[in-house]
């Protein structure tokens, strides 16, 4: 009878841990993908939903409903359906009002800090000693990053590196022209190398030093020496006393070159 009683408890508790695992993995599934906010306010208005948006704004809000932007939750029930157009840009009565016009809605392209109440870690990557200008106000997120369409970055289409590095392109030209002699890096993105937002190290590079070259480009071959390091068929241990890759002077040319098929210059 002890045995019976003994299994049974087990059988039970067995039972209500994998019940609260299960409810456990649910809420997590149900949650993640869903981030909870405080709705924007604009003084003397009040939210009118969606639907008034889409009489003016057709295309926009066709697209908006497959951007993960659409998928924001407010805590409040009775802001239950305000979780679109208005989430971000305040409550829209004067700006149907007066049927339309800039200065009556909260603009995103030119306060990033209203990004920067959900999207918190990228604020943070922001304040890092290397970033780009946004928080001095010199960029904003929407030059790089779609807030209303299908696709979050710009440009819309492709393969997710080919975009990113077209959308570096647009202002770093230099960096990312044509070259005879290319640095394959390239081809997998430029955030192979780089932080897209910030970083500790210079040229939001994600080592500081050889290192970063390393991830790609060491290969011991045979039985060699502790702190052997060959990349091609040469040593390059010495070399690499001398500083990084491209500061000690032998591959300054990393992100390409026209004349020297080793990125030299």
């Amino acid at each position: 009878m002890r045995l019976v009683r003994a299994h049974a408890k087990w059988v039970l508790g067995s039972a209500l841990g994998t019940l609260a695992f299960i409810g456990l993995v649910l809420s997590a599934c149900t949650t993640l993908d869903r981030t909870t906010l405080i709705l924007p306010e604009i003084e003397g208005a009040h939210f009118v939903g969606d639907a008034s948006c889409v009489n003016c704004h057709t295309n926009t809000v066709r697209q908006f409903a497959m951007n993960p932007h659409a998928h924001l939750d407010h805590p409040d029930p009775k802001f239950a359906d305000m979780g679109g157009c208005e989430s971000c840009h305040g409550p829209g009565s004067k700006h149907v009002q007066v049927g339309g016009g800039r200065g009556r809605f909260i603009h995103s392209g030119k306060d990033e800090q209203l990004c920067f109440n959900c999207h918190q870690d990228t604020h943070s990557e922001f304040r890092l000693p290397h970033h780009h200008p946004v928080i001095e106000d010199k960029m904003s997120c929407s030059q790089c990053h779609d807030p209303h369409g299908p696709d979050i970055m710009k440009p819309a289409g492709g393969m997710a590196f080919a975009r990113l590095n077209q959308q570096c392109a647009t202002c770093h030209r230099e960096q990312s022209r044509q070259f005879v002699f290319e640095h394959e890096a390239l081809r997998d993105g430029c955030i192979v190398c780089h932080q897209p937002h910030g970083a500790v190290n210079r040229a939001l590079l994600t080592e500081r030093d050889s290192n970063l070259c390393l991830k790609c480009h060491a290969q011991e071959q045979g039985i060699g020496n502790p702190g052997d390091f060959y990349i091609g068929k040469e040593n390059h241990r010495n070399h690499l006393r001398r500083g990084g890759c491209w500061t000690a002077g032998c591959h300054t040319a990393v992100h390409g070159s026209n004349v020297s098929p080793d990125l030299r210059y």
